[in-house]
């Protein structure tokens, strides 16, 4: 359950996103297809978060450090746009204009997605164990 209120809230985060930065575009006028578009593009999106962000870490540990962390901001930006890619090779109607768009995007997705986790219950994040 934990994972499809995550896929959800992601989603939310990618349609605010949508409203807010012009050059992130969801060409789509029916609403089941917004809807179904959104929640396939928060699953790459979560997919190459997982499998990607582990990776990019590891291997750019040094550069963490030296920018006091403010490079993950860049990279956030970068997978938001590899997102953006993928989707479009699976003819998904979502796509991010430039890297700086993609960085907002992130950025947005990233506080859409803090705010509403701290807003729903953790009877519901933990499945209803209260974190035990």
């Amino acid at each position: 359950m934990g994972i499809v209120i995550r896929l959800i809230v992601t989603a939310v985060a990618l349609w605010v996103a949508t409203l807010l930065l012009h050059g992130i575009t969801l060409d789509t006028t029916s609403t089941p297809k917004k809807i179904g578009t959104l929640l396939a593009v928060a699953v790459i999106f979560g997919i190459v978060n997982a499998v990607i962000r582990p990776i990019v870490k590891t291997v750019g540990c040094a550069f963490y450090v030296l920018t006091l962390g403010l490079i993950a901001l860049v990279v956030n930006g970068a997978l938001f746009l590899f997102s953006s890619w993928i989707a479009g090779k699976l003819s998904l109607p979502f796509h991010v204009n430039g890297f700086l768009t993609a960085v907002l995007g992130a950025l947005i997705v990233g506080l859409v997605s803090w705010l509403l986790n701290a807003v729903v219950p953790d009877k519901v994040k933990n499945g209803g164990r209260n974190g035990r």
